[in-house]
């Protein structure tokens, strides 16, 4: 894991920018709903490569990190060929989970959508860990958690 001199600020968090692709509207030109979880994963891919915490991560130390519960409010929509940005915010937690917030800003920097997910840890055996994984505590440690 690549945590050195990597200490965070206040926050653990990245922001990303991406744009809508035509795909991922409806025949409105309106991205379709579902869309927003796979631009929370878009944010937590880009949160791991910054902070050595990816899905390659994980997976090199035996354990996947499967979602389950997520949470999506729209506000605003965004539309084929939108700008917009992630920003992804790592919530500390004493329990053996990941838990992330999401919120999405278009061009002009008004809130579109704010969300939330929780990953638990699922050794390779595919059992639940009830206590932090050592790598992953380790990981919290370097990062002051």
């Amino acid at each position: 894991m690549k945590t050195e001199n990597m200490l965070p600020d206040k926050d653990l968090k990245i922001k990303e920018t991406l744009r809508v692709r035509f795909n991922e509207t409806d025949p409105l030109g309106i991205v379709w709903h579902g869309h927003y979880i796979t631009y929370f994963e878009e944010g937590r891919e880009a949160f791991g490569r910054k902070w050595g915490l990816s899905y390659l991560d994980v997976q090199k130390q035996g354990f996947a990190t499967p979602i389950v519960k997520s949470m999506c409010e729209h506000f605003l929509p965004l539309k084929y060929g939108d700008t917009f940005t992630i920003e992804t915010t790592f919530i500390p937690s004493d329990s053996a989970k990941l838990i992330f917030r999401y919120r999405l800003f278009n061009e002009a920097e008004q809130l579109v959508c704010s969300g939330e997910t929780v990953q638990v840890f699922l050794d390779s055996d595919g059992n639940l860990s009830f206590y932090n994984p050592p790598f992953f505590q380790e990981w919290k440690n370097t990062m002051g958690l």
